[in-house]
């Protein structure tokens, strides 16, 4: 296995969501308090004094286990065997990549701790081959190559000694010898190990450029042979190309190379990359001027240097210019192509729909709605509002129609009603939604089956839909559930594949958080003239005498929640927001599971609204981890950077994957860890859509934990209960509709844990402003 030394491991770019998360496997090392003591060692510019720092030196180690490792900057905790000491030994630095039972070579200098004693400094590390009968077999059995486990690795040491490695590298067919190696799982280890070889001279490679090695790998499986070439002469290449890297990264790697830092080839990723980043804050296009001081942070180069590549840029058809009317007047806005592409094709496809002369529903043209809705009471044993008839009537008459509303209004009887006067028509339904979840919802409520989009589309590798345009989906009804979450490049892929004169409908409610991808396509339609809407906003009474729906309802016009005197709203009040975090445990694991007997995995969601800080996401799920999933002696598991997964785990996607499964995986896909292999280096799990699906280790970064998760991750989720922590120390994220939105994942029961000061900042704040979009614009210009 070739040497490296890893310097950088951080991920930053729009396909590579590492860079932003706070690692899940210990708090940030502090400058002082409790949790530097969790940790066990400070940084040494977090309050680290050393006695001495006389000179480097090398130490020759086993990684036993990590400590911590905080994903975004490398720092890692660890501890080390060596044949100094019978002692395991503290060692901190980068050390970002590196896995337990790795022989390693550190570079670095020894310290001492005022508090946590002595320990290594590691300044660089390199990977060696152990020399030992202990060290091979541990290494071996380490799951650093496939096939092998720590028993196929204790025998296979016990048979050949000293001389495993050398066998392995140089006659692997000897490898049948030992017991219970038969030909195919020794094929599999020959081919694991001829594929670290083919990656050694790439790897010596890219260490001398500060690549980690999970990277590295993925370079080589993207460009293979070709991989030294692409990040000498076109290193840029790699934020677009390979999950995982961004532009930071590769402009890293572009200096370590050579390339000027005025470079227009660097100036031109920049200013793609800061479009990239926009689309990830939700927007379709940005101001130039906007554009352009953005890049100038970024690039740390003349706004004319930029304005002229953008020049380039845009005659190469690298991006898209287009004059867009604005409250002060025109807009020059820049769209990264496909962005554009899309939101000129949803208007376009959306405006032939509405108008086209066909019509697959012929029967409401002229129906008797009298009958028809006297027939549907007989039916359903209930009647309809008057805004919910209009629904109803709008849905089967227009060929797009939006509806909206917020709980407890009537939207799901409403949706009920319109798929039983469709069926009663013989009309051909289908029923989709952005989430499993929601799917499910969806066809428990109107007893028809439904998909989630992905699935509907059946989209290859690649991402492209197998219905589209040219080969429509056969439908005559499509009502898309959730349309709060659609956005901008599924939304076109899915009314593409719409068949003219089909039927739309999009129900949603309009209050909840936008997409988390760019556009806020729902918000758009309901401000375009041209398409039919109705919203719906009487409470029934019965949704009233709940107060998960009645809070809900005082949160989005600006007014606290009611806190006592309630079934299922309550509030456990905690200021100090480091006690937050275990006070939500608390409150998660134990005190909702005991008193109403909802079980702590399965029916319980935290839902917080960040990733970072001590009552976020991250510290949250370690937290939740060590109560419903802990370490067990003999139990399989596998540590990624500051995370370590087991069987059991509740987790979720967090990228798109569409060579994943049947047809892909997607983004917020929930399930479960359900097997958990160290010899064949797989990870298997079974999602909320009944599919199992198995990850590489080299892949797990594509998985985050789910006991809590964002906000933003939960939206087209339902749950028996959640559980929602507020603290101060999240103020800039503390809005109006993300605690709406939180609040409405909820069916039975709401418990806010925290500050009663950050949640009434949540309340009175209305929130950001609106994204860069032109939907609403373009279905107005035809």
């Amino acid at each position: 296995m070739s040497g490296r030394i890893a310097r950088i491991g951080a991920t930053d770019g729009r396909r590579g969501r590492r860079r932003r998360r706070h690692p899940r496997g210990a708090p940030r090392p502090p400058a002082a308090g409790p949790l530097a003591e969790l940790v066990g060692v400070a940084r040494q510019d977090e309050g680290v004094t050393t006695t001495a720092r006389p000179y480097t030196t090398t130490l020759d180690a086993v990684l036993e286990r990590l400590t911590y490792v905080n994903e975004e900057t490398g720092y890692t905790v660890a501890r080390v065997a060596t044949d100094r000491s019978s002692d395991l030994l503290t060692v901190v630095g980068a050390l970002l990549g590196a896995q337990p039972g790795e022989s390693l070579r550190l570079v670095g200098r020894w310290s001492s701790h005022p508090k946590f004693g002595r320990q290594f400094e590691v300044e660089s590390y390199t990977t060696v081959l152990p020399a030992t009968i202990q060290g091979i077999q541990r290494y071996l059995g380490s799951g650093l190559v496939k096939g092998i486990g720590p028993v196929f690795a204790e025998r296979i040491v016990g048979h050949f000694g000293l001389d495993t490695l050398r066998v392995i590298e140089e006659e692997p067919a000897r490898l049948i010898e030992v017991p219970g190696l038969g030909p195919k799982r020794t094929a599999k280890i020959t081919a694991a190990w001829a594929e670290q070889k083919s990656i050694k001279e790439v790897m010596v490679f890219l260490q001398g450029v500060g690549v980690s090695t999970s990277l590295a790998v993925r370079i080589f499986k993207q460009y293979g042979d070709a991989s030294i070439s692409v990040v000498r002469n076109e290193p840029y290449r790699l934020a677009a190309d390979v999950w995982g890297i961004g532009f930071k990264t590769a402009d890293t790697i572009a200096q370590a190379v050579g390339i000027p830092h005025d470079s227009p080839d660097r100036v031109k990723a920049g200013l793609q990359y800061t479009l990239s980043e926009a689309t990830d804050s939700g927007h379709c296009y940005l101001p130039q001027p906007q554009l352009v001081a953005d890049a100038m942070k970024i690039l740390a180069v003349p706004a004319d240097l930029i304005t002229t590549c953008l020049d380039e840029l845009a005659a190469a058809e690298g991006v898209v210019r287009e004059t867009l009317p604005g409250p002060d007047g025109p807009v020059p806005a820049v769209y990264l192509v496909p962005f554009h592409r899309a939101e000129t094709s949803l208007a376009g496809s959306l405006l032939r729909l509405l108008h086209h002369r066909a019509d697959r529903m012929p029967h409401f043209g002229d129906v008797d709605w009298g009958k028809a809705l006297g027939w549907l009471h007989r039916q359903t044993g209930a009647d309809l509002a008057p805004e919910q008839e209009e629904a109803v009537r709008l849905a089967l008459t227009s060929k797009v129609a939006v509806l909206t509303g917020g709980p407890g209004c009537g939207k799901s009887f409403t949706v009920r009603s319109i798929v039983t006067l469709a069926a009663a028509k013989r009309a051909k339904i289908t029923l989709v939604a952005p989430t499993g979840r929601a799917a499910k919802r969806l066809a428990e409520l109107t007893g028809h089956p439904a998909a989630t989009v992905h699935r509907l589309l059946q989209l290859r590798p690649g991402g492209d839909p197998s219905f589209d345009r040219d080969n429509p989906l056969d439908v005559d009804l499509l009502v898309v559930d959730e349309a709060s979450m659609l956005d901008l490049i599924l939304a076109n892929k899915l009314v593409k594949a719409v068949p003219p004169g089909a039927h739309v409908l999009l129900v949603g409610d309009v209050d909840q958080l936008p997409s988390v991808g760019a556009g806020e396509v729902l918000r758009d339609l309901l401000t375009a003239d041209a398409i039919p809407r109705v919203r719906l906003t009487r409470i029934f009474r019965q949704a009233a005498q709940s107060g998960v729906v009645t809070n809900a309802h005082r949160i989005n016009a600006g007014k606290p929640p009611i806190t006592t005197g309630l079934a299922d709203f309550f509030l456990f009040p905690c200021d100090d927001s480091e006690a937050t975090a275990p006070l939500t445990v608390e409150v998660a694991y134990r005190r909702v599971p005991a008193k109403f007997g909802l079980d702590p995995r399965r029916d319980i969601q935290v839902l917080t609204p960040m990733h970072r800080g001590p009552a976020g996401a991250g510290a949250l799920n370690t937290l939740l981890q060590q109560q419903l999933t802990p370490g067990r002696e003999g139990l399989p598991e596998r540590r990624v950077g500051g995370r370590v997964f087991r069987i059991g785990d509740k987790v979720t996607q967090i990228r798109n994957n569409y060579d994943k499964g049947t047809a892909g995986v997607f983004n917020g896909t929930l399930g479960v860890v359900t097997a958990l292999s160290t010899e064949d280096q797989t990870l298997t799990v079974r999602t909320d859509e009944d599919e199992s699906i198995d990850y590489d280790f080299d892949e797990l970064d594509e998985l985050a934990h789910a006991y809590a998760m964002t906000i933003h991750r939960s939206q087209g989720s339902e749950y028996p209960a959640v559980v929602i922590p507020l603290t101060t120390s999240a103020w800039m994220m503390l809005q109006r509709n993300l605690l709406y939105t939180a609040v409405t994942r909820a069916k039975k029961l709401v418990v806010l844990v925290g500050s009663r000061r950050a949640l009434a900042a949540a309340v009175r704040t209305v929130g950001a402003g609106r994204r860069h979009t032109a939907l609403t614009h373009r279905l107005a210009e035809r």
